[in-house]
């Protein structure tokens, strides 16, 4: 398994497009991919609403995961993801 934490620095969060956009990322691999919000509450990845369900804000800090065959690509491109747009 491979993971890592980031502060959400979008004055918005992660809103509906950032959001639409990780979902598609997500769906590129095989692993089992999930964000868990600062209050430890799990999300599916892959799931657009699981993921807006979460109400991550500016300065929460997350982790995401991955874990599965293809989980350090993943866990790389999330990452530059995340620094891109979050």
């Amino acid at each position: 398994m491979q993971q890592f934490k980031y502060t959400i620095t979008d004055d918005l969060g992660i809103h509906a497009r950032p959001a639409g956009m990780l979902v598609r990322l997500s769906m590129n691999y095989e692993c089992e991919l999930a964000i868990i919000n600062s209050a430890g509450k799990l999300a599916n990845l892959k799931k657009i609403f699981t993921v807006m369900g979460l109400g991550v804000k500016c300065s929460d800090i997350i982790t995401v995961t991955a874990n599965g065959v293809d989980e350090m690509e993943a866990i790389t491109a999330l990452e530059r993801f995340f620094l891109q747009n979050l």
